[in-house]
């Protein structure tokens, strides 16, 4: 579904909710879905001593601190020294820790086990909106099949425009990004969007098959069939 904003041609927001699957909620055009995960930050050895002022100050690389000077470390790594056995128990602790599930969801013992084995300097991954270490993969995935432009609607701050892809950079992207955001291509082969109190982003394809998409991308994901819902951890 097209809507006319500001003379830009842009997807209109989709909400997704939890009361039927995802891909019954997409609009018609696109055919599959996949859960990106976004990976952990591993900064420099010593840079939070570094940064941090005082004691009680908080301390969480910026988009370009990241970029610059950060790794990624995949879920799978996490789960390999902290004992968590699924990217569900991974995702539980996360949503856990930051306080975003009900009291009869929360997993306080994953929550636990997750903190107690995280290495100096490692930060969750970024929630609410798309990481910067996925952009630079989501906007070649954008180009892939010609486009030249992408179209973004951050529906909160109620702000649209379009950009040229490959005048665009990771952390352009990453300025945009609130705490939702909706980003697709001229030809609306593909779209992106961020997901709010999540360390996911929800990338949808107008292919029927998205695995091949995600290997492309080299990076960690549950694809989507036609049972998966967005709390696909509570599955």
């Amino acid at each position: 579904m097209l809507m006319k904003k500001g003379g830009y041609s842009l997807l209109d927001y989709i909400w997704i909710d939890d009361r039927s699957p995802i891909l019954k909620q997409l609009p018609s055009n696109f055919k599959s879905a996949a859960i990106l995960l976004h990976p952990f930050i591993q900064m420099p050895s010593g840079w939070e001593v570094i940064k941090r002022e005082n004691t009680c100050q908080h301390i969480y690389p910026s988009n370009e601190e990241a970029s610059t000077i950060g790794n990624p470390v995949s879920w799978r790594q996490i789960m390999s020294y902290s004992g968590l056995e699924s990217y569900r128990a991974l995702a539980l602790a996360l949503l856990t820790s930051i306080c975003a599930l009900k009291k009869d969801y929360k997993r306080e013992d994953l929550s636990n086990k997750l903190n107690s084995s995280l290495k100096p300097d490692l930060y969750y991954p970024t929630d609410d909106s798309t990481t910067v270490f996925l952009l630079d993969r989501l906007l070649k995935v954008l180009s892939s099949k010609g486009a030249c432009r992408l179209y973004y609607l951050d529906p909160i701050l109620d702000n649209c425009g379009e950009l040229n892809i490959n005048e665009t950079t990771a952390l352009d992207i990453s300025n945009l990004l609130y705490k939702e955001i909706i980003v697709t291509d001229e030809n609306r082969d593909f779209a992106f969007m961020s997901l709010y109190e999540s360390f996911t982003t929800l990338l949808f394809a107008r292919d029927k098959n998205i695995e091949h998409i995600v290997r492309s991308m080299n990076c960690e994901a549950i694809i989507c069939d036609e049972t998966t819902f967005i709390n696909w951890y509570f599955k």
